[in-house]
Parts: C-alpha cells; structure tokens; sequence
C-alpha cells in the first residue's frame, strides 16, 4: 500500500470527550506512524493543548494543523522546542465581536493572538487552549490580532445559540459551532481542509492517498478534502453526510478499526 497522509481530529475522535485516548486508539495510531505513513494532527486546540497528543502518538518529524488551520507546525524533536510554528493565518477578531456581543451580550469569549497567548474575559478558561489565558476587556480583545476567536454561552443550548450565530451573518471570517454553545471563529476561508492542502501539497502526496477521520462540524470540510473521509459513529448527521464511511463511536474504538485497516487487509470493512 502507498504512503498515506491522514488528518485526524483530536476530541471525538483520537480521544474520548473525558479526553482519555484509549490504549487501542494509541497502539493503532502508533502502528500508522511506525508503518511510515504521514499522520497529521488536525485539530480546533490550540498549539499548546495539541503538543501533548503527538508525543503520545510517538510522532518525532511530522505536521500538525492547529486552532482550526489557523496554525500549522513542523514537529522535529531535533529542534529547540520539538516544533515550529511554519504558517499562522491572522485576522481582525473586532467586526465579530461587535456582531456578536449584539445577539449574544452575556457568553464569554477567548482569543489565540498572533504570538501563541491567549487573552479571555470572565475568567474564561478551557483545556483546548493549552495555555492560561489573561483576563482582558473585550475593547481590549478587540485591538489584537487574532488566530483564534472561541466564544461560549452558557445561557443558550446548543441549537438556540447556534440559531442566534447563523442570524447574525458574521462577514469576513470562517466559523463552525461545536457540540455545545460554542463557537470557534478563524480568518476567512481557513479550515481544517485548507491547511491540509497546502502541506498535501508541500510534501507531494497524490490527492487519492489522503485519509481523514473526525466528528465535529469543524471537520466537515476536511472529511469533504481527503480522498477517503471518515465519521465516527457519534458524529451529527451532517457530519456523517460529508464522509464517505462512518466508523464505530470514539467510545468503542471506531479510529482503531479505520488505521487496523490501512496495514491489515483482513480487517472489516466499514460501512
């Protein structure tokens, strides 16, 4: 089989949603990067929050794609820091936010600024950052140049805020609304699939040797990107429309079954 170049969403899909990566989620992603094939990251966590998942995957030279695509790394334990950031797309987080303090003036926001930090108000803190974040004012929020813009409520369930973030028509930027009240918000027509293109093409790999598994709504276009998509069994439906097969949920392995597959052709199929 030829080499392969896999994107794999993080939460939902390399780990459980306690954020546990199983032992046979990680001996078959092990197996993958053993086998040589190239295993990129893709994820809505920030740098600091994704570090920990590719040493767990033993990953020492490969890619990860960040915040949504809004950053991508070189990883090479040979460097300084293990990694380098090799793109970061930017963006104005101020239209967004007026636009949506308007229909949502009590959620609580969070920024990934251009230098890697992360600014936040009410305290707001979330495993996905990686980082502490500073408490800020929005205006303060607002005059920084962002990677990254997270907004939440808790005030809202999750299909009256995401009815109240489509009323809005956010201009301008790429946004995706996740399994709760949340919103993840990045430069225009940056996602997922986007970064993944650009290190498809990077590194020569043939469009019908990608591969790429997930379950949030921020992974649709990246599961409508790679040659072979793949849902897992707990993904919205909509998610599920844009793959080409549904695996097993996260909480039975259903990522095991998909890299099993790609070095054991005696594996099931999935449907």
């Amino acid at each position: 089989m030829s080499t392969k170049m896999i994107g794999l969403d993080v939460d939902g899909t390399l780990v459980n949603h306690q954020g546990h990566m199983s032992q046979v989620v990680r001996e078959a992603a092990r197996g993958i990067v053993d086998a040589g094939h190239t295993v990129v990251i893709s994820t809505g966590r920030s740098l600091g929050a994704t570090l920990p998942i590719v040493e767990l995957l033993g990953v020492e030279r490969g890619y990860a794609v960040c915040s949504n695509g809004g950053v991508t790394l070189r990883i090479d334990t040979a460097l300084p820091d293990g990694y380098e950031v090799i793109d970061r797309r930017t963006f104005d987080p101020a239209p967004a936010l007026r636009a949506i303090r308007e229909s949502l003036p009590t959620a609580k926001y969070a920024l990934e600024d251009d230098q890697g930090n992360f600014l936040s108000t009410e305290r707001f803190q979330d495993a996905s950052f990686g980082v502490e974040a500073q408490g800020v004012s929005v205006h303060e929020m607002m005059r920084a140049t962002a990677t990254r813009l997270v907004v939440f409520s808790t005030d809202s369930t999750a299909e009256e805020f995401g009815q109240a973030v489509r009323s809005i028509g956010l201009e301008g930027v790429t946004y995706s609304v996740g399994w709760t009240a949340w919103l993840d918000i990045a430069a225009q027509g940056v996602n997922k699939s986007t970064a993944l293109e650009a290190l498809r093409q990077k590194l020569g790999v043939a469009p019908e040797d990608t591969i790429a598994a997930g379950d949030g709504r921020n992974d649709i276009e990246m599961l409508e990107w790679a040659h072979r998509g793949i849902a897992m069994g707990q993904a919205p439906e909509e998610v599920k429309a844009a793959a080409d097969e549904v695996t097993a949920p996260v909480e039975e392995d259903g990522l095991a079954l998909v890299l099993n597959g790609l070095i054991d052709d005696d594996a099931p199929a999935l449907r």
